[in-house]
């Protein structure tokens, strides 16, 4: 079943010659006229229906006939064709003709000096990925020792194989993709014969190719060790969990084009599916490594791209050994649970150094591993003093990472802006945790911020202010109350809420000279509306402010705008309080009035007409 190159005449070689419409192919150029890629698509539907058509193309790759690189790709195309959806009633010839089309093409690519564009290449791993599928567990079954013998440790043919290694795993492995039950049995039967026949052979040939090239061609390299954390879920992990290749990604991972990728490679190594207490037994080995090497002194780190991938590095270890003790916990095993969490516990001072990370994208990898501790002490009887003070140093980093920036652009949000509203999600998730684990050590912490900045708002920075109103904002979902019935009940909370709304709203925050303050000062008024039954005799300042400058009139047509619809939110609610106060009556009265005068006033100026 070996596909052997020496043959010298190909099946179709003494039935046509490679013979094709050169003007249909003309139509193949983006640039061409509509006439001629109407003609071009033309000949493709012809060929693709043709039972025999396809063998010119297929003459034409073998013999490298054309030159031009869309006509290659069209030629690809044919061939892909017949393979998806033919391959099944081809004569055996036919069959035979796809496999030697293919590696002559292949043995070309070795020689050329200048290789094909990528795109190029890219669809010719795509058809022999799709050959491989339909013929390796019935006509092909050396296909991986035959590309191996042929590309050897040839840079061109070494690119193709790693290309068509990848299409392979998207094709047969990939979970993103939906297959038919038959295509999943054969995609089980393929990789259980793989397994068996070849993957070590192919582990083999990643580390040679590693070896070789790490040093020359770091695009390769990185190629290489794409493919190895692709199929490191379904393989026999010793293959790859050994002090030979551990100890080379791990000399990959100081070197700067190649540290990215290779930390993406041990990221998929730690996510493998293994029992618990063989994954703590591997996460703990590679952590000990890492931080012999120094990689764990983050602060030394000035490549925030290489943290980011670290950060995710870090986060999959972490959750791993999460689970690995949840699953511990339940079986009863006292002793390896508790080895387990200790070593949980071990990761955290890392964690913790990537969450504060200035950078918001180190930071927002590693949250993952952090919910999830919150999620192990919550379920804990009780607390250390340690882990005490690791949900503290996790809450004063979540309300100091909640700040905006000076760079936040809150007239014109863009994509940056959008990142760090979806990053201030993950952040709120955390601040709900922190308020199932110890609600008590969260209602004080946010008091004593709270406090702190409204004594000096007029001295600090918008974003200070932002993130203290905001926080408060924040309890009312963390902290359980029925029906927004946060002051009644709990004395300690209600007081505590009090004490801050009464703070809020009496402190003048609400003249602070920017939109975001602005907001979260309504948004929370509004939330805390049941403040107001409670102590009603705020109700007037509050709605001078929703009705004066502060509010309705604002310079910001998307805070009018937004203020309008917490406006009418808030009267709807206290609206039984508002009718028994004369006094609000008679403000909102002469609030109205005074702004119809004022836009009637607007109007006569514009239009230069005297007001009567």
């Amino acid at each position: 079943n070996t596909v052997k190159l020496t043959n010298p005449r190909m099946a179709c070689e003494s039935a046509l010659p490679a013979i094709m419409d050169e003007q249909a192919l003309m139509g193949l150029n983006p640039n061409a006229d509509a006439c001629y890629r109407q003609r071009a698509l033309a000949y493709f539907e012809q060929l693709k229906e043709s039972l025999d058509g396809w063998e010119v193309c297929a003459e034409a790759l073998a013999k490298g006939v054309y030159s031009d690189d869309h006509v290659k790709f069209f030629c690809f195309q044919v061939l892909e064709h017949q393979i998806k959806f033919r391959h099944g009633t081809l004569a055996a010839a036919q069959q035979q003709l796809i496999r030697e089309t293919l590696m002559k093409w292949l043995q070309a690519q070795l020689m050329n000096v200048h290789p094909e564009k990528p795109f190029i290449r890219n669809k010719a791993a795509q058809v022999l990925a799709l050959t491989f599928v339909m013929e390796y567990l019935t006509l092909w079954p050396k296909f991986f020792f035959d590309i191996l013998n042929l590309v050897g440790l040839n840079l061109n043919g070494v690119d193709i194989y790693l290309r068509t290694v990848m299409a392979i795993d998207a094709e047969v492995v990939d979970r993103d993709i939906l297959h038919s039950p038959e295509e999943t049995r054969r995609n089980i039967l393929i990789k259980d014969t793989m397994r068996e026949q070849c993957i070590p052979a192919l582990v083999e040939s990643w580390f040679q190719i590693l070896q070789t090239y790490q040093h020359t061609h770091s695009e390769l390299t990185c190629q290489c060790l794409e493919v190895v954390g692709a199929y490191v879920s379904w393989i026999d992990l010793n293959l790859i969990a050994n002090d030979r290749f551990v100890n080379l990604l791990l000399s990959h991972m100081s070197m700067e084009e190649l540290r990215e990728e290779a930390c993406d490679c041990l990221f998929e190594i730690v996510n493998k599916g293994m029992e618990p207490v063989d994954k703590t037994k591997l996460v703990e080995s590679l952590c000990q490594v890492l931080q012999s090497a120094g990689f764990f002194n983050i602060e030394q780190e000035e490549d925030v791209d290489f943290l980011a991938k670290f950060s995710r590095l870090v986060n999959g270890m972490g959750q791993s050994l999460v689970l690995s003790w949840t699953k511990l916990s339940k079986t009863g095993d006292a002793k390896v649970s508790a080895e387990t969490l200790r070593a949980v516990e071990g990761k955290v001072p890392l964690m913790l150094q990537l969450l504060i990370h200035e950078d918001d994208d180190i930071s927002a990898n590693i949250v993952g591993f952090c919910y999830d501790y919150l999620h192990v002490l919550k379920q804990l009887p009780a607390l250390s003093e340690q882990q005490k003070s690791n949900v503290e140093a996790i809450m004063l980093a979540v309300m100091n990472k909640l700040k905006y920036d000076d760079e936040y652009n809150f007239e014109n949000e863009g994509e940056d802006e959008a990142m760090f509203v979806e990053y201030r999600k993950q952040l709120k998730m955390l601040l709900d945790r922190l308020a199932q684990v110890s609600p008590e050590l969260l209602l004080e912490a946010v008091h004593r911020v709270f406090s702190a900045t409204m004594q000096n708002w007029q001295t600090v920075q918008f974003m200070e202010v932002e993130v203290a109103i905001r926080l408060l904002y924040m309890l009312g979902e963390a902290l359980p109350a029925s029906h927004g019935a946060h002051f009644s009940g709990d004395t300690t909370k209600t007081s505590t809420l009090q004490s801050m709304m009464r703070t809020l709203i009496s402190c003048g925050v609400s003249e602070y000279q920017h939109s975001s303050v602005t907001l979260e000062f309504f948004e929370t008024v509004v939330r805390y509306d049941k403040f107001f039954l409670v102590e009603p005799q705020h109700i007037p300042s509050v709605l001078m402010a929703f009705l004066d400058h502060r509010g309705l009139r604002h310079s910001s047509p998307k805070v009018r705008s937004r203020v309008a619809y917490l406006f009418s939110r808030f009267i709807k609610t206290l609206q039984p309080g508002i009718t028994r106060s004369e006094c609000c009556w008679d403000l909102l009265l002469f609030l109205f009035c005074n702004s119809l005068w004022i836009k009637a006033s607007a109007k006569c100026k514009k239009s230069k007409h005297k007001c009567k």
